[in-house]
């Protein structure tokens, strides 16, 4: 019959890597040691298949960049709808404090990225486009689907292999947020930067395995919300997702429409707003939620289960958007790939403790790790480095970050907004537009600046020259970082 089965071939590729990845992940020592991801891995595995196999049984990469694309804006869309959760202060100083932390990372990686790659084209590359050193902070801070997002609709303006080169960006992102996440793990237990009942709790873990024993107490994973006869709980707030991501589409078909009278210019800006769909995705989410909310029937959303949603899209797309990578198109930009990923690294792993250690007044080491984590590769790494020394969640890290996530995500718009004005210099020669991109990222790190010298007080520019500065009460042993 005369069926298309392109995506389920893909995702039956993906399905068995991820699997393949899983028992690796419970047998391999050195996965279990540097907790890298399972979707990392099966990434890696289908990277060489799709790009030098694959393509001889008519297997073609293309269908991934579409699921990296849908997926990205479906776990934003997901946890978007997420209840806010218990416990929490609204406005606390600490949850601003780590959307502070977070969007330094996306201003200081944006503003090297860019004077960086400016020193390129002036002197090595002079084919470069201007906006690759946005890629940086895409790949890096936001994640895989954001970076093939966005790079792919740069690729519209007559720029090739962007979406991959996002992607690759993406990709040393996670492998700089597990590795680096474990060494500054084992560096802040021998320095004392983690208090000793931390420190004990992670040596009485033993091997990370990835999977749950077989006389494991198992944790719950969801709850019903609705009566399973009727229609099943899992079927019912994906169709919600689903349906906010539906109208997130019709959306953007109205703006297009309505940008299209405008002209030439107005059609140009309708297509970068597609490659940032997920913005809208998650504001109809939003909306959406407040109208549950209001109606009070907000009761029939479970958050567990659209956390099982958002995991679900998040594992397909990071493995779909690894093993999209174009190796070829890679390759001819791999010196300036490498040089700027090699910044990014470093100043995460120098400005991310340092930062932490004095911004914060509690908990400095676990906040330190899930920033690290997310702004190297996504939430879900930074989790996993925090599971490492709070597996139960005892500490309040994880719910402040779901209160500061949706603070970062608003202060960011209008520098996601400012990704596309590079592109505008490549096109037409104009350097303003690139200097107007440097300014609003120097623009966010005047505004981090500020916040930060607020938020810290006394403690602001506390011996400046140590990596980390103990906390007030005393409780770390005081060492030299």
């Amino acid at each position: 019959m005369n069926f298309s089965w392109s995506l389920f071939i893909d995702l039956g590729v993906i399905s068995a890597a991820l699997i393949l990845a899983t028992l690796i992940r419970a047998r391999v020592r050195f996965f279990q040691r540097y907790l890298i991801p399972n979707a990392l891995t099966a990434g890696f595995i289908l990277l060489p298949l799709y790009n030098f196999v694959f393509p001889y049984l008519g297997i073609s990469s293309a269908g991934l960049g579409e699921l990296a694309y849908h997926l990205l804006s479906i776990s934003f869309v997901a946890m978007a709808l997420r209840k806010a959760p218990p416990g929490g202060t609204r406005g606390d100083k600490r949850i601003f404090s780590t959307s502070i932390a977070v969007l330094s990372q996306y201003a200081l990686q944006a503003a090297l990225g860019l004077l960086l790659t400016l020193g390129f084209i002036v002197t090595l590359m002079p084919d470069l486009y201007h906006s690759f050193g946005f890629l940086l902070p895409l790949g890096f801070v936001l994640g895989p689907g954001q970076a093939f997002a966005i790079g792919s609709g740069w690729e519209m303006s007559g720029i090739t292999g962007a979406g991959s080169v996002g992607l690759t960006f993406a990709a040393l992102g996670f492998i700089v947020s597990c590795f680096g996440g474990v060494f500054l793990i084992n560096y802040g237990i021998k320095r004392g930067w983690l208090d000793k009942r931390f420190v004990d709790v992670l040596n009485a873990q033993g091997v990370k395995t990835g999977v749950y024993a077989r006389d494991a107490v198992k944790p719950v994973g969801s709850h019903l919300t609705t009566e399973t006869e009727a229609i099943d709980s899992m079927t019912f707030n994906t169709a919600i997702v689903l349906l906010c991501y539906f109208s997130a589409y019709l959306f953007l078909q109205g703006v297009t429409a309505a940008l299209s009278v405008i002209g030439p210019l107005g059609q140009e800006l309708a297509v970068n707003l597609w490659g940032i769909s997920f913005i809208f995705a998650s504001l109809i989410g939003l909306l959406f939620k407040a109208v549950f909310f209001g109606l009070k029937v907000e009761y029939i959303l479970d958050n567990a289960t659209l956390t099982r949603v958002a995991g679900l899209s998040v594992d397909i797309m990071v493995t779909s958007a690894i093993a999209a990578i174009s190796l070829v198109l890679v390759s001819r930009l791999i010196v300036p790939i490498l040089v700027l990923s090699l910044v990014g690294t470093v100043v995460a792993l120098l400005t991310v403790p340092w930062m932490c250690s004095r911004i914060f007044r509690d908990h400095q080491f676990h906040r330190m790790l899930i920033i690290f984590g997310v702004s190297t590769g996504t939430l879900s790494t930074g989790l996993a480095l925090l599971r490492v020394i709070d597996p139960d969640f005892e500490t309040p890290v994880a719910s402040d970050y779901a209160y500061a996530s949706g603070i970062t995500f608003m202060l960011a718009i209008p520098f996601i907004l400012s990704i596309n004005l590079p592109v505008r210099a490549f096109i037409t020669g104009n350097m303003l537009f690139f200097w107007i991109a440097v300014a609003v990222s120097v623009g966010y790190l005047l505004f981090v600046f500020i916040s930060y010298v607020l938020l810290s007080r006394a403690r602001a520019f506390a011996r400046p020259a140590r990596l980390w500065l103990e906390q007030p009460d005393g409780q770390q042993r005081r060492r030299t970082a």
